[in-house]
């Protein structure tokens, strides 16, 4: 018997952004209402996965994301903000991404072709000039 879940021995657990978790259950985890995550899912805060049927699966991440915008909503924030909190994060966590891809590339580069050594100058003798009164 093979469970998709439990196929890697090594790693038994869900991925991250697997849809594991019912609303209720996601909603125990999170500390908040059942209400409030269909709420936040209106509202595009998050917005968990859909079994064929339409029901509602969150993900570890999709938890993760929900006591966020319950911190910031604690802190203040309103709905409209707190979006745009979340999308330049995850903007900000992308471009990360790519830098560390691009410093990947560069080393690379760099690599295969090593800089030639930058010809130094020889200094010259400073002079300094002083008016005699």
């Amino acid at each position: 018997m093979s469970d998709d879940l439990n196929a890697d021995t090594k790693n038994p657990l869900p991925d991250d952004d697997a849809g594991v978790y019912v609303i209720s259950v996601a909603a125990e985890i999170s500390g908040m209402h059942p209400q409030t995550l269909r709420q936040y899912d209106k509202l595009g805060l998050v917005s968990p996965s859909r079994t064929e049927g339409r029901n509602r699966r969150y993900s570890l991440r999709d938890i993760a994301l929900l006591r966020t915008v319950q911190k910031l909503v604690g802190e203040g924030i309103n709905h409209a903000g707190i979006k745009r909190i979340i999308e330049l994060e995850s903007a900000m966590a992308n471009m990360a991404v790519e830098v560390a891809q691009l410093r990947i590339e560069v080393d690379a580069l760099l690599k295969e072709n090593p800089p030639k050594g930058l010809v130094t100058r020889r200094k010259s003798e400073v002079i300094v000039y002083k008016e005699e009164d």
